[in-house]
């Protein structure tokens, strides 16, 4: 599992113009499953974005495809980890 912190590297104005494409992104990746869960960070800065990939280098070829990272919108930060505890509504998400 990883978690994906997206910082903005431009004025919020930029960022807007490309928001159309990276939700078009997200959904095609909530839709093969690579997405659990996302939303931008408060104040509005950037996002994070929850994550399932076979590898960090899987994953990192993902996001190179979002167009906040092919037009230079955000800087991203991936944090790899083993979830041992959690909710009861997000249980399926503990690894065995």
């Amino acid at each position: 599992m990883f978690l994906v912190l997206l910082t903005y590297t431009v004025p919020l104005e930029v960022v807007d113009r490309h928001i159309p494409a990276h939700r078009d992104f997200l959904s095609r990746n909530y839709a093969r499953g690579a997405f659990l869960l996302s939303g931008r960070k408060e104040p509005r800065e950037g996002g994070i974005i929850l994550a399932t990939a076979d590898s960090r280098q899987a994953l990192e070829a993902l996001l190179a495809e979002d167009p906040f990272h092919m037009h230079g919108v955000a800087q991203y930060q991936i944090v790899q980890f083993t979830p041992t505890m959690a909710a009861d509504a997000l249980s399926t998400l503990v690894a065995a």
